[in-house]
């Protein structure tokens, strides 16, 4: 039988600073006349990028949203004065309006992007801000390699398809939805280039999030294992080892904010 795999908070934040990066980012480039009042950060896994939040605006009453039990868990424990609630995105409900709406690497997740934006766009107030980025994985050798080998040989029928699971377009798709909610939209796309010291952290940094789904489907700990060996050999061809023995992984991502 499959095991279905909760997220790891310890492993997700052991790449911590890489994973802030986006969301520093993004938050710097949000274009607000007033702090918030009320946050909401959707997929806000152990608070991480909640806290980013904070930061620039410490006053602000923040919630976060996550539908993993584990994540929830963490965030209660380092920062129990938030509010934390464990529920799916497209299921949540709320009578609270928000100043702004949060999203960072959380969207590809969730299914149907179009809805998801109409619901935030919803639970903002007159001129609230979604402001959301979205990893770009299979725009990536590192996804493509992924897919390509759980499409291959014994693979295929056990690991196969995964990147189903994820729900990614292109700036334009977004465009067209966002400008039937907000007056103003902002869209960019970075590559940020990890320099790590060996592969095998560019291996546990996809490892406890894109590589997830293909791991569940995996009936025993034995093919989990040739399948994470068999990525690592994908990797050492896709990342050449530079001179001074690092590696260096590039890393795509789309910004886009809205503002009603």
């Amino acid at each position: 039988m499959n095991k279905k795999m909760d997220w790891n908070p310890e492993k997700y934040l052991k790449f911590e600073n890489e994973r802030n990066l986006p969301s520093i980012d993004l938050v710097k480039r949000i274009r607000s006349e007033h702090d918030p009042e009320n946050i909401l950060d959707i997929g806000c896994g152990p608070g991480n990028s909640s806290m980013v939040l904070l930061q620039r605006w410490p006053s602000s009453r923040l919630t976060g949203l996550d539908n993993s039990q584990s994540m929830i868990d963490k965030a209660l424990r380092d920062y129990p004065e938030h509010e934390w609630i464990l529920a799916d995105a497209h299921d949540y409900k709320t009578d609270k309006k928000f100043d702004l709406a949060f999203s960072n690497a959380a969207f590809q997740w969730i299914p149907g992007h179009a809805a998801l934006i109409k619901k935030f766009s919803s639970l903002l107030n007159e001129d609230g801000i979604l402001a959301v980025q979205l990893p770009q994985f299979y725009n990536m050798p590192a996804g493509r390699s992924l897919e390509r080998l759980s499409l291959s040989g014994k693979w295929k029928a056990l690991a196969g398809g995964c990147s189903g699971l994820f729900t990614m377009h292109d700036p334009g798709f977004y465009y067209d939805i966002l400008s039937g909610y907000f007056r103003s939209i902002d869209m960019w796309k970075t590559d940020y280039i990890h320099i790590f010291d060996s592969h095998m952290s560019v291996f546990e940094m996809i490892q406890s999030t894109g590589m997830r789904p293909y791991l569940e489907k995996l009936g025993s700990d034995s093919e989990r294992k040739s399948f994470e060996d068999s990525v690592i050999k994908e990797l050492k061809k896709d990342y050449p080892m530079r001179k001074d023995g690092r590696v260096l992984f590039p890393f795509k991502r789309l910004f886009f904010i809205g503002y009603k």
